[in-house]
C-alpha cells in the first residue's frame, strides 16, 4: 500500500487532534485525522490560485475514466446497495414543501426523486446521470409525467445549460439542485469550478444547492479499502492531496476515484462559484459521520 494510505491506517491507533465546524452553536467533527491530512484553508473564503494544481487534464481524464469504468461494469451491483435513502437525505427531504422544482445531478438509480414522487411532491423533477445502467433502472420505475431522467456527463454541464432550464421558471432557474455523493467523484479544480459555476447559473436567487460528500476517512472499514495509485497507473505526485483510490468488492471487483473534502475546502469552492454555505451537518453510516451535508445559497 502507498505511503499515504499507510499513514491513514496508522492514525487509527494514535491520539490525534480534532478540527471542527460549528452549526447552530454545536461542534461537528470534520477533521479527525487533521495532523496527517493537510487542512486546506482559503483566505477570505476564496479558492487560492494553484489549488489542485497537481491534477493536470490528462490525469483528470484518467480519474474520470476509472469511475466511468466502475459504473459501466458494476452499476447494477452498486445499485443494489443504494435501495434506501441515507438518513441525511431523508433529513433534507423534510425541508421541502412539495412544490419546488428539483434538479438532481448525479441521480444514479433515481431513488431520491422516485421517493419524492411517491410522497406526493408536486413540483417538476429532473434527474441527470451518465450511467446508462442506473438511468435505465430509474426510468423503469418512473410513472410520473412530471419526472424525467436524462443522460449527461456532469463535467460538461456548462456546455449544455440551455438543456436544463427550469420548466417552471426558465428565466429564474431551479428551486433546488442536489448533488448527493457526486462532487467527490469530480477531479481537479478546473472541472469542479466549471460545474459549480454552471450550477450557480441554474439556481434561483432564493434557491438552494444541497450536496453531500463522503467522509470515508471516519471509518476504519473504509480506510482498509484505500489502494495505492499504482493500481491505476498513477502516482501520488500526479494527484491532489485528498484524492484516493478505493476498491469495490460487492458483485465484482472494481476501483473508484474519490476526493475527501474538508468543510473549509467546500466553503472555498462555494465562494468561488458565487455561493455560500448556509447549513452543514454530518450524517449516515455506522457512526453517523460518513456524509458531510451542506446547503449552499447564492452569495
Amino acid at each position: 500500500m502507498a505511503e499515504k494510505s499507510k499513514g491513514y491506517l496508522s492514525v487509527l491507533r494514535e491520539a490525534h487532534p480534532k478540527g471542527c465546524s460549528t452549526l447552530c452553536g454545536k461542534k461537528i467533527d470534520t477533521h479527525p485525522f487533521s495532523h496527517s491530512h493537510r487542512r486546506v484553508k482559503y483566505p477570505k473564503g476564496k479558492v487560492p490560485e494553484g489549488y489542485n494544481a497537481g491534477v493536470n487534464p490528462a490525469t483528470a481524464a484518467k480519474l474520470l475514466a476509472i469511475n466511468r469504468d466502475f459504473y459501466d461494469r458494476l452499476g447494477e451491483s452498486f445499485s443494489t446497495t443504494r435501495q434506501r435513502l441515507q438518513p441525511g437525505v431523508m433529513k433534507i427531504m423534510k425541508t421541502l414543501r412539495g412544490s419546488e422544482s428539483v434538479l438532481d445531478l448525479g441521480c444514479g438509480n433515481g431513488k431520491f426523486l422516485l421517493t419524492l414522487s411517491i410522497s406526493g411532491h408536486r413540483g417538476p423533477l429532473l434527474g441527470v446521470d451518465y450511467s446508462l445502467s442506473l438511468l435505465g433502472e430509474a426510468q423503469g420505475r418512473s410513472h410520473n409525467t412530471s419526472m424525467e431522467f436524462r443522460e449527461m456527463d456532469l463535467t460538461r454541464l456548462s456546455d449544455h445549460l440551455e438543456e436544463f432550464v427550469s420548466p417552471v421558471s426558465p428565466a429564474g432557474g431551479w428551486d433546488v439542485i442536489t448533488l448527493f455523493a457526486v462532487l467527490h467523484h469530480i477531479p481537479s479544480s478546473g472541472l469542479r469550478r466549471s460545474m459549480l459555476q454552471a450550477i450557480r447559473r441554474l439556481i434561483k436567487e432564493d434557491g438552494r444547492v444541497i450536496l453531500s460528500n463522503w467522509q470515508f476517512l471516519h471509518s476504519a472499514r473504509l480506510l482498509s479499502r484505500i489502494q495505492p495509485w499504482e493500481r491505476a497507473g498513477l502516482s501520488d505526485s500526479e494527484v491532489d492531496e485528498g484524492d484516493y483510490l478505493l476498491d469495490w468488492r460487492s458483485g465484482g471487483k472494481g476501483l473508484r476515484y474519490v476526493h475527501h473534502f474538508s468543510a473549509e475546502e467546500l466553503s472555498g469552492l462555494a465562494a468561488g462559484a458565487g455561493m455560500r454555505v448556509s447549513e452543514s451537518f454530518l450524517s449516515d453510516g455506522e457512526n453517523g459521520r460518513l456524509g458531510l451535508y451542506q446547503v449552499w445559497v447564492p452569495a
